[in-house]
């Protein structure tokens, strides 16, 4: 598991953020092979009912224990941990996937954009602009530098046409459930359970700057449906039930203090997920003396889980055995071998562990992984260290250059692309790109300078 932080603050549902408090907020993106892939599982139905194909779909995890998710220009799913975290069963998580799917069909992004135009609010605008720059440059500063304040009426309009949009995506998310014979009683539970913390943490706040406004008649609306829909009675499928009690204690274990993992994943609880929690606890106290026996016992039962295997690589990895580690991840990889992230960490491991006999494989790893992935500046720069190491000057200038332009160091990717320029055959695809991250870093220092002025 991975932390990226970046500054902004997000509220639910549609993107838009709240004025004077961007710039304030430190928020960290998780990445994590296991999550994205089971959230991506249970998603990818429902994008296909709202008219858009998966994979075109980023999903993008926020280590915040708020709950929260929205949707942004681009095709970007935003989910909090908290809110995996707070999700009691897949059905409930399904019903907010569900949900965020059906302001993608409904357009909502597009409308939204318009509301503010109609507010007069561009700051609002802007810092949506902030948001995806931040994102895609894994860089706080490149999304404050866009980020402005906003106007407080104009907020007010923006939300209070976001409540007759929520009702509507609402709507269209218990129509995909019905089209895919789901039930719709999970987006009830969650609501109802969001309902009832906002009346007790937020009754005297204004309700037009509530980040995803709530009201009864939604909930009611959501009842009416889940009481005379064939599908309400229908279980979860059974194929998501440990998948979602394992994310779920897979972020616990993480994200909380060992010692709460420890308590609220007791030993007598001989679970799959319970196990796993307490194998990352004891992992991060450190104490391999418990954690490798749990990890090569949940191994022993599912030897060809990529997770797992994962897992036992990075708890050897981070305690200083990057040799044993690889063994390891080369297992994740194998029986995951199209996941870019899978792939990005055993080429961390084998470059770092200095041996010049893993570098082949590593640099072969890492090629793969930025193909399938090209939005990952750390395994760029990993893949630069590798063909440096190999010898190849030019590739490894290409690399660099590909990593300055993913986090906003436009001064540092033009020149790193234009010393690859100097060893790359002219015309190749490789110069080609080093010519349009040229134009590119032109292009964004060009704008850096204009907003300093």
């Amino acid at each position: 598991m991975f932390l990226k932080r970046i500054s902004f603050l997000a509220t639910l549902g549609l993107i838009v953020l709240v004025p004077g408090y961007a710039s304030a907020q430190n928020i960290e993106f998780i990445r994590d092979a296991e999550i994205e892939n089971t959230i991506h599982t249970f998603a990818a139905p429902l994008f296909k009912q709202a008219g858009v194909e998966p994979d075109a779909v980023s999903i993008h995890l926020v280590k915040d224990q708020q709950i929260n998710a929205f949707v942004a220009e681009g095709l970007n799913l935003f989910l909090n941990t908290g809110l995996i975290e707070k999700t009691q069963n897949a059905g409930q998580l399904i019903g907010v996937i569900a949900h965020e799917c059906g302001h993608i069909a409904g357009g909502h992004l597009v409308r939204g954009a318009g509301e503010m135009e109609n507010a007069q609010n561009e700051s609002l605008a802007s810092m949506v602009l902030g948001v995806l720059a931040a994102v895609a440059a894994r860089r706080g500063d490149v999304g404050e530098a866009i980020m402005m304040g906003g106007n407080d009426m104009a907020m007010r309009s923006y939300l209070a046409a976001s409540r007759t949009i929520e009702g509507s995506a609402d709507t269209a998310a218990l129509k995909f459930l019905d089209n895919l014979h789901m039930s719709g009683r999970g987006l009830l539970e969650f609501m109802e359970m969001l309902g009832t913390e906002e009346r007790q943490f937020t009754a005297s706040q204004d309700p037009y700057v509530r980040t995803h406004p709530l009201t009864r008649d939604r909930i009611d609306e959501i009842r009416n449906h889940v009481e005379h829909s064939r599908w309400s009675d229908v279980p979860v499928p059974p194929e998501y039930v440990e998948p979602h009690q394992r994310i779920r204690a897979k972020l616990s274990a993480f994200l909380d203090p060992p010692g709460v993992t420890l308590l609220n994943y007791k030993e007598d609880d001989k679970s799959i997920a319970a196990r796993y929690a307490r194998a990352i606890a004891y992992y991060r106290e450190p104490d391999l003396g418990h954690a490798i026996p749990l990890i090569d016992g949940l191994i022993a039962e599912r030897p060809k889980d990529p997770y797992f295997h994962e897992m036992k690589g990075q708890m050897l990895f981070e305690n200083g055995r990057a040799v044993e580690a690889v063994p390891e991840y080369k297992l994740a990889v194998k029986y995951l071998p199209n996941n870019a992230l899978l792939r990005a960490e055993l080429g961390q491991v084998e470059v770092e562990t200095e041996d010049p006999a893993q570098l082949p494989d590593a640099r072969t790893q890492l090629i793969a992984a930025t193909q399938r992935d090209p939005d990952n500046p750390d395994a760029w720069r990993l893949l630069a260290t590798a063909y440096g190491r190999t010898g190849d000057v030019a590739m490894a200038d290409a690399s660099m250059a590909e990593y300055a332009l993913l986090v906003g160091r436009w001064s540092e990717a033009m020149y790193d692309a234009g010393k690859a320029l100097r060893g790359l055959k002219q015309g190749t695809p490789v110069a080609l790109r080093m010519e349009d991250i040229r134009s590119q870093a032109a292009q964004g220092l060009e704008a850096q300078k204009r907003r300093s002025r």
